[in-house]
């Protein structure tokens, strides 16, 4: 999707509000820095619109000095709704024979230009808020628990965050996914 001049401008105003509105996801980082990294990335605008219109409320939640790059996280309250229902990755939608899924984490992923949050993300995230209190989101999960056919995804309980496992072919109404993009 090309986005035109007034389409990235009203993104950026979501954007931007959202940032003042939650001062404590972000500290030390001045906004206006973070626009002007925005409009010199036009493929940033493809990736927030997708988090955005799918539920996933993006924000900045950190700087990293070594790339000079900025982080946003999906974060919606619960985990975005346009993105539940779903399995953890495509081997997984292939091997369900029954109830497929309408699509998977990783692909769907792939296809708005973000990452899946991993573990450690997932923590940091946690940090910030009190993020899946009704919902679970799934969790780019390493390659020697999917060998055997799992994926983990984590939420927050009982003051506390847990991860969990599942079938990678398993999908719930409650459990999407949360996504980082670096810019």
């Amino acid at each position: 999707m090309n986005f035109n001049k007034e389409q990235q401008e009203e993104l950026l105003l979501i954007l931007k509000k959202r940032f003042e509105k939650n001062p404590l996801r972000h500290k030390g980082i001045v906004w206006q820095e973070v626009q002007d990294k925005l409009t010199k990335n036009p493929q940033a605008y493809k990736a927030l619109y997708a988090m955005e219109s799918t539920g996933g409320e993006p924000d900045v939640v950190a700087f990293d000095a070594h790339t000079k790059e900025y982080i946003f996280f999906d974060c919606a309250t619960e985990s975005p709704k346009g993105r539940r229902s779903i399995c953890y990755d495509k081997e997984a939608l292939d091997a369900r024979k029954e109830f497929k899924p309408n699509g998977s984490a990783i692909d769907m992923a792939l296809e708005m230009g973000i990452e899946i949050l991993d573990e450690e993300q997932y923590h940091f995230l946690q940090k910030l808020g009190d993020f899946d209190l009704k919902t679970s989101s799934w969790l780019k999960t390493p390659n020697e628990i999917r060998k055997l056919g799992g994926a983990i995804f984590g939420d927050f309980r009982y003051n506390h965050v847990f991860i969990y496992h599942n079938g990678a072919q398993s999908y719930y109404a409650a459990r999407g996914f949360r996504g980082c993009l670096k810019v």
